[in-house]
């Protein structure tokens, strides 16, 4: 029990440091309730070994008594250096970032490849991870840790890949194998929640307690951010907003099931059925298939109507079982308006619960793949202060 509350009390202090350019120990202690000697101790064991570091504030912070300036504490960059990667359909997207979140190098290749087997996945991302960290002017080793975002199931605790479309096969014990490959460890979590993340630390979702993130590219994902807090579920399965059913027998989804909100509203979905109803060998593109629509095509309108409004209903359903602040809508689809436009942003406030006071707020987010990416760099940094803060535990004990 002690040694859950150091860990606790580390972990508040650093984040506390980290939420801030620079701040001083008794606003630290302020904003976590703890007491400013812990405070003190803790900060002292974090500068020991590197994390933090002091900076000078200048000016009206000078100490009036003995007109020094006041030392603020900020997390130490060159702590750690990490990658985030984002793996989808065509390309896989890797920023390298350090301690404090700065870019220190992107790089997103297009993929020879759309799925893998575990082993050859290791060693396509040994290949892009090294290209990466050449930008970055590092080598492979001097990485601490990499993260890795993926669609699909996946038990991030474990490492471990239930079923992803980028996989050639379900149940994939996939961490091992990666860090045995590149000899660094490996954070794995579905790439949605790596989203929602990404939005709290560098995006919309900063300073917001409760928010969710929908993601719309190939497939349809969710992020859930609770009291500040993301949140995965039991199995790794919280999130599936993509396999939430709103049809009994209905279309057949990738997963391998029915009626997903996916089968209706992902890329896959769309071009499957205007192939079906025009009768068309060679399926047309997306962009193709909303300027038809635009175009005022009976057959595009119908399958982009539909699609617009199973996502408005599935939202709808969101407000009303979260009840967020806010709505993040993202991805690569939220750069065409077909799913956000005027007439679906109404849908979802008049199938949400009426009471005095605003729905939840909407936004729209239109942000890359090399966003993503930084989701999963902020889940490996997490990461890796977790492992900083054990360490501290263990010398301190």
């Amino acid at each position: 029990m002690a040694g859950d509350q150091k860990r606790k009390s580390r972990k508040a202090v650093l984040d506390a440091i980290r939420e801030s350019s620079g701040i001083a120990r008794i606003d630290v202690a302020r904003n976590t309730g703890i007491s400013q000697a812990t405070v003190t101790t803790i900060t002292a064991e974090m500068l020991r070994d590197g994390l933090i570091e002091t900076v000078n504030t200048s000016g009206a912070n000078k100490d009036s008594a003995r007109g020094r300036p006041r030392v603020d504490l900020k997390l130490r960059g060159n702590a750690h250096i990490v990658a985030g990667v984002k793996l989808a359909n065509t390309t896989m997207s890797v920023v390298i970032l350090d301690f404090e979140g700065n870019l220190l190098a992107e790089h997103a290749p297009t993929l020879e490849d759309s799925v893998y087997a575990p082993q050859a996945l290791a060693d396509t991302l040994r290949g892009v991870l090294a290209d990466a960290c050449a930008l970055a002017n590092i080598a492979l080793d001097d990485l601490s840790a990499v993260g890795l975002g993926m669609a699909g199931i996946v038990d991030a605790p474990r490492g471990f890949v239930y079923w992803s479309p980028s996989l050639n096969g379900r149940n994939v014990d996939l961490q091992p194998v990666l860090e045995k490959e590149l000899g660094v460890p490996f954070f794995i979590d579905n790439d949605a929640n790596l989203v929602a993340m990404a939005e709290q630390y560098f995006g919309e979702g900063r300073g917001v307690k409760d928010f969710l993130v929908v993601t719309v590219e190939s497939g349809v994902g969710m992020g859930i951010v609770i009291n500040n807090k993301l949140f995965r579920g039991t199995r790794g399965c919280g999130a599936e907003f993509g396999h939430t059913k709103v049809q009994l027998d209905g279309a057949l989804c990738r997963c391998g099931q029915r009626g997903c909100l996916e089968a209706y509203v992902a890329d896959y979905a769309l071009l499957r059925e205007a192939s079906v109803a025009s009768g068309r060998r060679q399926q047309i593109t997306i962009p193709e298939l909303l300027e038809s629509a635009r175009e005022g095509d009976e057959m595009s309108k119908s399958i982009v109507t539909r699609a617009s409004r199973m996502f408005a209903m599935g939202l709808a359903n969101l407000a009303n079982i979260f009840d967020p602040e806010l709505i993040i809508l993202s991805g690569e689809r939220m750069q065409m308006d077909h799913l956000y436009a005027n007439d679906v942003i109404d849908r979802i406030r008049e199938a949400t619960i009426q009471i005095d006071m605003p729905p939840p707020r909407v936004v729209i987010h239109k942000w890359g793949d090399l966003m993503w990416a930084r989701g999963a760099a902020a889940f490996a940094i997490d990461a890796v202060a977790d492992m900083a803060i054990e360490r501290l535990c263990e010398v301190a004990d």
